[in-house]
């Protein structure tokens, strides 16, 4: 996505709104990470029996405060919240209207990729388990990143697909590697959520929106290339900047700026495409975030703070704003429900 004078201008009043004031900075935790899905059932299979998701709500909701919320008239959505040790997902599946499905030729530079990142204790037996249940490969094999790359070195990752197409990761640690909790002696072979991974089109556009306006804190960087990196993402040639980003609870948001190759597609992804993710992040007040993220049409997808019928979806005040290359954050006020924490 290129950048406008419009994103520009929604950027410079973040930091005017946001940046002078660091205890205005809004955003305390990253909650659950969603996406859309096409057939729940399946995915619930999916999840729960290969990965060892389990089922925390099955929820189903319509009504104008969601058509507000979701800017998508007359839908009817089935959520349902699984977890995998401490972190979480959502699924939503659009009973009404459908959307798109995940464009058949998408690739890991695609500006509307997105992943979770699985810790795994054992990078062998985890792909021998998501071989014997026949997988679709996203990278070639698991890849071990290299010695020369300091900040990187000895992580072992694979890309695959969930039912609908979605990218999936399975990462590995070696010791002094990742948070030291995931270095603990493991009982189960999928430990939890990382992560969440999107493509960026700029890493300081896309700071000045997670660091500067929601208060996000830079964790590591990286830069990633080689044939490991190539064979990892299936893009030849492929060179990433890397930013890791956290706030004080749940996965981190981690940004991929492809610095080649540069033939990565915009995004266009409404919340009822199967491509369409949304990361729900945490603040203390939804009118505070709501006034300093208040911009041009088409940043926010909501009309305003969102007040919900009831709890059922674990919040009841909130709003959709997508980042400057389009990926989806739910923003939910703690406090507003029964808000699943880490």
């Amino acid at each position: 996505m290129k950048k406008t004078a419009h994103a520009r201008f929604v950027i410079l009043t973040l930091i005017v709104i946001l940046g002078t004031d660091a205890g205005a900075q809004p955003v305390t935790g990253v909650d659950a990470i969603g996406m859309t899905v096409r057939d729940m059932d399946r995915s619930v299979e999916f999840y729960s029996r290969v990965l060892t998701f389990e089922k925390v709500s099955d929820r189903e909701v319509w009504g104008d405060s969601y058509e507000h919320l979701e800017g998508l008239f007359g839908l009817r959505m089935r959520v349902v919240r699984m977890k995998l040790g401490d972190e979480s997902i959502e699924l939503t599946e659009y009973l009404a209207p459908q959307g798109r499905p995940i464009p058949v030729d998408s690739r890991s530079n695609d500006h509307w990729f997105q992943h979770i990142a699985i810790v795994v204790s054992d990078m062998d037996k985890a792909y021998e388990r998501l071989r014997e249940f026949k997988v679709t490969h996203a990278s070639t094999g698991p890849q071990r990143l290299p010695d020369w790359n300091k900040d990187a070195a000895g992580i072992k990752a694979f890309y695959f697909r969930d039912p609908d197409g979605h990218f999936l990761e399975i990462i590995s640690f070696p010791p002094g590697k990742g948070n030291p909790r995931w270095q603990k002696a493991p009982c189960r072979l999928f430990l939890g959520i990382d992560h969440t991974a999107i493509v960026v089109g700029n890493t300081e556009t896309s700071l000045q929106f997670y660091r500067d306006a929601l208060g996000l804190r830079v964790a590591g960087e990286s830069e990633n290339y080689g044939p490991e990196q190539e064979h990892l993402n299936n893009v030849f040639g492929a060179r990433l900047h890397i930013s890791g980003l956290r706030a004080t609870s749940g996965p981190g948001i981690e940004f991929l700026e492809y610095l080649a190759p540069h033939d990565g597609r915009s995004s266009d992804t409404k919340s009822n495409d199967i491509a369409c993710w949304q990361t729900k992040l945490i603040v203390g007040n939804i009118s505070t975030a709501w006034n300093a993220l208040h911009g041009p049409v088409g940043t926010l997808v909501s009309p305003g703070p969102i007040t919900l019928p009831d709890s059922s979806l674990g919040f009841r005040r909130g709003f959709v704003v997508r980042d400057p290359d389009g990926h989806a954050m739910l923003l939910i006020e703690a406090g507003s429900g029964e808000i699943h924490t880490h």
